[in-house]
């Protein structure tokens, strides 16, 4: 279960959340994005430039 979808980019310092499915959301400077809220970890980025401070929880059972 994704309990918060969110990075913060090494570039810019921004962090950046994905609310809702579909919340595509790029930090300031453009060198990444988030999307996908709490039903899928999507990350688009130019080169590997960000940090994962998503929040998920495996302890819990996920919806069938």
């Amino acid at each position: 279960m994704i309990i918060r979808n969110a990075i913060r980019c090494n570039i810019c310092g921004d962090e950046i959340e994905s609310k809702h499915r579909h919340d595509y959301v790029e930090c300031k400077c453009g060198a990444c994005a988030v999307d996908g809220g709490h039903d899928y970890l999507r990350r688009c980025f130019k080169e590997e430039c960000y940090t994962d401070i998503s929040v998920t929880d495996h302890s819990r059972k996920e919806k069938e």
